[in-house]
């Protein structure tokens, strides 16, 4: 794989990604990546940027449901990593392990199946924003909690103003895009 422009790609992610006001509620202003996905060079130049934000190999691609497992899946494959979709509590069939966590607008609980993650695999965690950190960091004490190292955590967009790094403390933090 070549060596991605990152800086181009991030301008492609701003150009790209929608600005949606008041949705899905008054004062939220949603990040739409539809856009983004359905541009065939985007997309592809975007994966593989997002690829590049990890130092050395992985051995798995964990994705948060649901924007998330449509950049992991591609970059996973780049990668030559496995995938590990990261879902909403109820949604896997079979032994799960979950963690719970608050989001700006209630709690929320996310599962895995732990048979998918060995111990001391590499993985890198990726999702379309960081917001306040509260998914992305759940996401983390899961996969560690599995026997996982978090070789780092990525995103198209980071939102400094909602202060999500803070949540991602001691790990790699990486953002194509970085807003106010």
């Amino acid at each position: 794989m070549t060596v991605p422009d990152l800086e181009a790609a991030g301008r492609r992610v701003d150009e790209l990604v929608r600005l949606v006001p008041d949705f899905p509620e008054p004062g939220v202003l949603f990040r739409d990546i539809t856009p983004l996905l359905a541009d065939a060079d985007a997309f592809a130049q975007t994966c593989d940027a997002l690829a590049a934000l990890v130092d050395g190999p992985v051995d798995l691609v964990a994705g948060m449901e649901a924007r998330g497992f449509l950049l992991a899946a591609p970059v996973a494959v780049r990668l030559g990593a496995g995938l590990i979709p990261v879902r909403k509590a109820g949604k896997l069939p079979g032994p799960s392990a979950s963690e719970s966590y608050s989001l700006e607008y209630g709690d929320a609980t996310i599962e895995l199946h732990p048979s998918t993650v060995p111990a001391g695999s590499r993985v890198l965690v990726i999702d379309d924003v960081l917001a306040t950190g509260g998914t992305a960091a759940a996401t983390v004490r899961l996969l560690e909690r599995c026997g996982a190292q978090v070789a780092a955590v990525a995103f198209l967009v980071e939102i400094e103003a909602l202060g999500g790094r803070a949540q991602l403390v001691g790990h790699d933090v990486r953002a194509l895009v970085r807003v106010p």
